[in-house]
């Protein structure tokens, strides 16, 4: 189910093309760069702090003998895996709070 409340990659550089006078293509180029860096610096294992946004890293999932798919119900084995985590900041986690008050 699409999400009316969704923003997309091409939204945000839309919307930074109006506020600054960038060529669109530049724009486009910083983003794919910037989540390359980021991409790049979480496959390395670092944590990225982005004050008063929050801060990406990847935690290990320990693996189960008996886990369950949610789908069919079958029981299955799941191994040991990294997972992307995000922990917003303290001005996200205000605005979230306000938000939804």
């Amino acid at each position: 189910m699409e999400s009316e409340n969704k923003l997309t990659k091409a939204e945000i550089i839309d919307g930074i093309y109006e506020e600054l006078d960038i060529d669109k293509a530049d724009i486009h180029k910083v983003i794919d760069k910037l989540f390359d860096h980021l991409k790049t610096a979480l496959s390395t294992d670092q944590v990225i702090e982005l004050r008063g946004f929050g801060t990406f890293e990847i935690r290990t999932r320990k693996g189960r003998e008996k886990a369950r798919n949610p789908r069919t119900g079958e029981i299955v084995s799941v191994n040991t895996h990294g997972v992307a985590v995000f922990r917003p900041g303290k001005q996200l986690k205000e605005i979230a709070w306000n938000l939804r008050g």
